[in-house]
């Protein structure tokens, strides 16, 4: 009788892994049988085009031309910020997904107000963003060509030189306040002949009147009457549509004869010099640019939807585009801006965390004509990101010419418009945001009619998603307390290999010292053990990261001064009980320039509250909220010796406008292991490395 051999003992939980094996690939390949035949899909497919899919798409498709023109038109009197990236992004990436071209064309109308630092921003901030302009033009390079179509609006009888008072204007208009409006009514110089609007508009131009005296308007829709769109029932169908969309228009405050030139108080332009006493507004310009510089696509975001019959009516009355149709001339549509929660982006108010301001009773007004000549422009228009809408009309400028009581002064909040607790592009730059991540956080929103609001975590979680495959990886200690292991000789040295990224070979690998004294993070060393603390402290061994052997606490030094720990005495090597974590350091070595001395700067949100622009602004409530750990500097951080590949070979990445020449000192980034990602800010030099928090890592809260 043969043997019986026994079978082998299999343990329960690899009978369970053997089992769940089995029964995938039973289930694979049924689903296989089962599955329809489909085409086989190429071996690389395409990468789907965000701007040829959806709203965007429909766009293009209302207005399908072969040479698509579109435009990034901002107003040089300020910082961009994060909103203006999706305005970049859309105008610029839905030319060139079309095989067309985008112009950066500045609309420098206002010369009060423009200054050369913000012109060069915004060209830098286009550059990095990855974007280079067909052409970059200025609204101010037409100014003789808009001063004739005014002329020749006026001559057709749509435009009339108005002398009303800011106050007169807002009766006329029938503005009630907050928003409410009552019957409106047109001025006495409404009526006024062409010749002698003519002549008062030369008057304009050769300076018969001082700022605020005589305002260009555009005669559209205030003389309207509402029995001119009454609609009676002898009326036909086509009649009442007509009415109906009469109606519309006169309801609609944009198309209250909004204001088309007015003298300013500082008439001194950048570009012409002394040439002009009076200048164009946005509402007069922005239209007649883009038909000049053969425009197609005019995107600008959902605030302006109100404004589109007013583009329209100017270009039409011009004969520039053909009344009711987009066939000719530019088309006006509108995506959704993108809102940010939890910042503050109104050039106002960030202009007075930058500066200061003082607060106080109001005085009484007392108009100047120069002020007035600010608030005859008929729309205000919101800067794309602000918290407040466009309005009918300017607000009556206040001049304090009182002695005011219980003032206050406001002191900076902010160190600068980089300061990188904004969200201005400078200071997200300065920060180490990459342009990538800004691009791909708007393209992932995604571009539709709907506002795209998110919060300010959310912004955070994508920026670090994007970093976490592009940007290399160090031993960064914040805090550090010196580490000193009494059974390692004193010229002990392991030259450890470390990767730059794990996960990515192409990022290379450097050599990192491990010897007799190393540093760790404060974060990282407790004088009394804890059961749910898994890293240093007395009796108690931790591992290391990149390195073959733990370690373990023998004893410790206080500064007599402080009573901190400044130094721990340990012991390393094969005999030391494995910990239940790993935690980083960085070993001295002269001879590897090793640590890397550096601040660190941590930034936190700036003000305590989640909806900043809900704070008082109007009495200075805001500055009571600033948040005091907003900034958290830690000045005796060390990095390890990896630091000078990284600094030497950035940008990381090497992408978008930041590959093609634009990377200053914010694109040398690197994410520091368990503890942040970081890159170098604009105040480090050769001797000083400061560092800046970009964001924070996902396991910053739980790590044990």
């Amino acid at each position: 009788m043969a043997d019986v051999k026994e079978e082998p003992k299999v343990s329960k939980r690899a009978a369970e892994k053997e089992a769940k094996k089995a029964a995938a690939k039973a289930a694979k390949a049924a689903g296989k049988a089962n599955a329809p035949t489909k085409p086989s899909a190429p071996a690389t497919s395409e990468p789907v085009d965000p701007f040829k899919q959806g709203w965007l798409k429909g766009v293009y498709n209302e207005k399908a031309v072969t040479d698509v023109r579109t435009r990034f038109p901002p107003e040089p009197n300020g910082y961009l910020h994060i909103g203006h990236a999706k305005a970049i992004t859309v105008n610029f990436g839905f030319a060139k997904s079309y095989g067309g071209a985008c112009n950066l064309r500045f609309d420098d109308t206002n010369p009060t107000k423009e200054e050369e630092k913000y012109f060069t921003s915004i060209k830098e901030m286009v550059h990095w963003l990855g974007f280079e302009p067909h052409t970059i033009t200025y609204s101010s390079d037409e100014f003789d060509k808009l001063y004739e179509l005014a002329e020749e609006l006026t001559r057709r009888g749509k435009a009339y030189v108005c002398h009303c008072s800011p106050a007169d204007v807002k009766r006329g208009r029938g503005q009630l306040g907050g928003g409410e409006y009552g019957p409106r009514s047109a001025c006495s110089h409404w009526s006024r002949a062409v010749d002698e609007n003519l002549s008062e508009l030369r008057g304009m131009r050769d300076g018969k009147y001082k700022p605020g005296e005589a305002v260009l308007r555009m005669k559209q829709y205030l003389a309207t009457k509402p029995e001119e769109y009454e609609v009676s029932e002898e009326d036909s169908p086509a009649a009442k549509k007509e009415k109906e969309k009469l109606k519309s228009l006169s309801d609609n405050p944009a198309l209250w004869d909004a204001a088309a030139y007015r003298v300013t108080k500082n008439n001194h332009h950048h570009r012409t010099g002394d040439k002009w006493r009076i200048y164009p507004t946005y509402e007069f310009t922005h239209c007649i640019c883009d038909a000049l510089e053969g425009i197609t696509h005019s995107l600008c975001t959902v605030e302006f939807e109100t404004l589109r019959p007013a583009y329209n009516w100017l270009l039409e009355e011009l004969d520039i585009k053909n009344r009711g149709s987009d066939e000719k001339g530019p088309m006006q549509r509108e995506y959704g801006r993108l809102n940010v929660e939890g910042t503050i982006l109104s050039k106002r108010r960030i202009m007075m965390l930058v500066e200061g301001t003082t607060v106080g009773n109001e005085p009484e007004s007392n108009n100047t004509a120069e002020d007035a000549a600010e608030d005859l422009e008929e729309l205000s228009l919101a800067e794309e990101g602000d918290e407040e809408h466009p309005s009918a009309a300017h607000s009556l400028p206040q001049t304090q010419t009182t002695t005011t009581t219980n003032t206050r002064r406001i002191p900076p909040a902010v160190a600068g418009w980089d300061d990188p607790r904004l969200f201005t592009l400078v200071a997200l730059r300065r920060r180490g945001v990459p342009p990538g991540a800004l691009k791909k956080f708007v393209l992932d929103l995604g571009v539709t009619k709907a506002n795209a609001n998110t919060m300010t975590h959310s912004l955070d979680a994508s920026i670090r998603t994007y970093l976490e495959r592009t940007v290399p990886r160090l031993m960064l200690v914040l805090d550090p307390i010196k580490v000193v292991f009494q059974n390692l000789p004193d010229d002990y040295l392991e030259e450890r290999e470390v990767p730059f990224d794990p996960k990515d070979k192409t990022k290379g690998t450097h050599k990192v010292p491990f010897t007799k004294t190393i540093y760790i993070d404060r974060d990282d060393f407790r004088e009394e053990d804890d059961a749910d603390f898994f890293r240093l402290s007395p009796g108690q061994s931790v591992g290391l990261l990149n390195a073959e052997h733990p370690i373990r606490c023998i004893s410790l030094h206080k500064d007599a001064g402080t009573g901190k720990v400044d130094e721990i005495i340990a012991e390393y090597g094969k005999d030391v009980p494995a910990g239940r974590a790993r935690i980083h350091w960085v070993g001295e070595s002269a001879a590897h320039h090793s640590p890397v001395k550096a601040e660190a700067r941590i930034f936190n949100p700036l003000f305590k509250a989640a909806k900043p622009n809900e704070l008082d602004w109007k009495t200075g409530g805001y500055y009571d909220d600033l948040n005091p750990d907003s900034l958290v500097v830690f000045p005796n951080a060390m990095i390890e010796c990896g630091f000078e590949y990284i600094r030497d070979n950035a940008p990381w990445p090497k992408e978008e406008g930041e590959a093609k020449g634009t990377a200053d000192k914010s694109s040398v980034r690197f994410q520091g292991l368990r503890t942040a990602f970081f890159a170098l800010d604009s105040e480090s030099t050769g001797e000083k490395v400061v560092l800046n928090r970009i964001v924070s890592l996902k396991e910053d809260g739980g790590k044990k």
